[in-house]
């Protein structure tokens, strides 16, 4: 039986991220019936319109990979109030070029995680707005805001949180529904 390929996308460059831990430890809690591979934006040059139809190497694998995916989490940090702009420079590049974006109908979830108390709560907003503009269905519940990231994960990136554990578990459950309800043959497969 095929297993449910998720693609796992951290919008942070920092090598110790704590959305690259977080996305590490949702590989652990992934349902039996998934996989969820992880993937980093390092090489995707700044999105360039007249470039669109030539695009980077790592472009090209990054909509590659986007494509053989059955669903996406994204994990973002906050930025000003918003997404890093790695991402949306990567988010942008898979969308394009105009009606050749990579991104329509493709579920996905969105978590992350900050050293602050509201756990990336404006990131994760204006990247759901961003997602509905690409036409992707997105989970709605549980939200995983994971605040004082500091104190969730010890000093070798594992997440020691068991409420962050649990909702993690959770939104990986309701993406794997996401997909089964827009693919009905997977739920008997999977």
């Amino acid at each position: 039986m095929n297993k449910i390929q998720i693609l796992g996308i951290v919008g942070s460059l920092r090598k110790d991220s704590f959305n690259h831990f977080a996305l590490k430890a949702a590989q652990k809690l992934v349902p039996d019936c998934a996989v969820l591979n992880l993937i980093d934006l390092h090489g995707i040059t700044v999105f360039d319109q007249d470039g669109e139809k030539t695009p980077p190497a790592a472009v090209i694998e990054f909509r590659r990979r986007i494509l053989a995916a059955d669903a996406i989490l994204f994990a973002t940090p906050e930025y000003n109030y918003s997404v890093p702009g790695v991402l949306k420079n990567a988010i942008d590049w898979a969308s394009r070029p105009d009606g050749k974006g990579v991104w329509q109908g493709k579920p996905a979830a969105v978590m992350g995680a900050s050293l602050g108390g509201l756990g990336t709560a404006r990131a994760q907003y204006h990247l759901r707005q961003i997602l509905v503009a690409l036409d992707m269905p997105v989970v709605n519940q549980p939200e995983v805001m994971i605040g004082n990231a500091a104190q969730r994960f010890d000093a070798d990136g594992r997440l020691t949180d068991e409420p962050t554990r649990q909702f993690i578990q959770k939104l990986l459950g309701a993406l794997v529904q996401l997909v089964k309800i827009g693919k009905p043959g997977l739920s008997k497969a999977a």
